[in-house]
């Protein structure tokens, strides 16, 4: 009997994307398949991702990762939401917490009581009803069943880590599974000369890695997606403007906390990550309203605990591809397209890609109808993270010529559809599947002071008393569930501490 074909699956560029995508790949496709990276120690990466959202945990089981060694090995951390400071005002601070807010009750969301027991006097901030928000703000962490009452769910959590250790472990990982690496610069891409499919790629060492099918891990540059098969870029940039950022790790400066913090800042917003060996600060901002130097300063004038070299500069463009999947070509993490890491999604967008991948891994040539429906999926994703991230500008409550300017943006269509539903009727809805739910919508509407003009009739079914007094037990179940959690620091240091450097 003939051995069936292989099929060579060629991965352009390692970081971050790269060495996920070698990783995923090299374990889930075994027989009939060869893995393939090529990258360059040359060639420096973005590093892009150093904070998460939940899903990456379905990414490291799915790789049979034991995520306490893989916290070891990426200086890690737990996150538990983001903090927003200074968004909705100067002054003020709110959370978007993973998990569940409240509890809803028969077909009406919480929000709807929420609301109403607001109106009364009954209820305080949309914080007090998130365990991760409350066990965040108080520095606590657990993983597992509830500890006081079998009836709270247990906390969804992400993870804060060093994005180049990660990439590292990452690569460990899948050249123990017979992925192949060859070091060097890409200097010329072969295609055929017929249909127009990428078909080799040839390194400065001479040495010519051919293939079935390529991925795109060459970062904003897009190597073989735009420079070779000119797939376009759509522009974003009138609903997010920032286009530029600095980035500065400093030593460790107090025990880490469970959360990342977005700080809103004169152009811009301001990152904090807290690792186990530093802290990830860094700048996003929008060049027509501060100039380089000013942000430098602004940036090195605000971080806790000594810098740990220069600011870094990163300059980008918020959009993305018009074909994420182009020919034989699928283009992943930057090279895909770019929307700020304001809510923790850089990687997720890889880690979506591969799973995509995956499951509408075509048989060779590729079928059209199956890359449309990449493609297809793709658009959806990214273009309902974008609106999620207009709302935060949008939503402000500033008065500096940045903020202003945000505010008076033009919306698209489908977030200001979503906004007039929350407006007229206190309504949220989440499309098929799109990656953020009804309750981090509600989080940010109602964190950043976007007023609900009214809630749904049958909340006005429950007695005053009644509601209030369920208001106030949802409160006193979450705050006693964190008030026995162990503090977030002794929790790293007893399961997961990264050795001594």
């Amino acid at each position: 009997m003939t051995e069936p074909p292989v099929t060579t699956i060629v991965i352009a560029g390692g970081g971050t994307a790269g060495w996920m995508a070698a990783a995923a790949l090299g374990h889930l496709l075994e027989d009939g398949y060869r893995i393939h990276l090529v990258e360059s120690e040359a060639i420096g990466t973005v590093g892009v991702g150093e904070a998460t959202i939940p899903q990456i945990r379905l990414f490291n089981q799915a790789l049979g990762l034991d995520e306490d060694a893989f916290l070891r090995a990426t200086g890690g951390t737990f996150k538990l939401g983001i903090a927003f400071d200074g968004w909705g005002a100067p002054d003020e601070s709110y959370m978007h917490g993973f998990g569940d807010v409240g509890r809803d009750v028969g077909l009406i969301a919480f929000q709807h009581y929420w609301l109403r027991a607001r109106r009364l006097g009954l209820a305080g901030p949309l914080d007090g009803y998130n365990l991760n928000t409350i066990a965040a703000r108080a520095g606590r962490m657990h993983r597992g069943d509830p500890l006081t009452a079998a009836t709270i769910p247990a906390m969804p959590y992400a993870f804060h880590f060093d994005a180049g250790l990660y990439a590292a472990y990452l690569r460990r990982f899948a050249t123990n599974r017979d992925v192949e690496r060859s070091e060097g610069r890409i200097v010329r891409v072969e295609r055929d000369g017929e249909g127009g499919d990428v078909t080799a790629l040839l390194l400065d060492s001479g040495a010519r890695i051919a293939g079935d099918l390529f991925i795109d891990c060459t970062g904003f540059r897009g190597l073989l997606i735009e420079e070779t098969l000119g797939a376009g870029y759509e522009d974003w940039r009138q609903w997010l403007p920032c286009d530029r950022a600095l980035a500065l790790p400093t030593e460790a400066a107090a025990a880490p906390l469970p959360y990342t913090r977005a700080i809103a800042s004169a152009a811009g917003w301001q990152w904090r990550i807290p690792l186990q060996h530093r802290t990830g600060n860094g700048y996003v901002y929008c060049s027509d309203f501060t100039s380089d130097a000013a942000a430098a300063a602004t940036l090195t004038a605000t971080v806790e605990g000594a810098p740990l070299g220069d600011p870094r500069p990163l300059r980008f463009v918020t959009g993305r591809r018009k074909q994420a999947w182009q020919r034989n070509v699928v283009a992943i993490g930057l090279a895909s397209g770019f929307l700020e890491p304001l809510e923790s999604t850089s990687i997720h967008l890889i880690q979506s890609a591969i799973a995509r991948l995956v499951k509408l891994l075509p048989a060779l040539p590729v079928a059209a109808a199956l890359r449309d429906e990449y493609n297809r999926q793709t658009a959806f994703e990214i273009e309902r993270i974008r609106d999620f991230l207009i709302l935060h500008y949008w939503a402000n409550g500033r008065s500096e010529p940045f903020w202003q300017a945000c505010r008076a943006m033009a919306l698209p269509d489908s977030l200001r559809a979503r906004i007039a539903l929350w407006q007229e009727a206190g309504v949220i809805v989440r499309e098929a599947d799109e990656l953020f739910t009804e309750d981090g919508w509600l989080q940010v509407l109602a964190g950043q002071g976007v007023a609900a003009g009214a809630h749904h009739p049958l909340a006005d079914r429950i007695a005053p008393q009644d509601l209030g007094d369920y208001m106030k037990t949802l409160d006193l179940l979450y705050r006693r569930e964190a008030g026995v959690m162990p503090r977030h620091a002794d929790y790293v240091a007893r399961h997961c501490a990264m050795p001594a450097r």
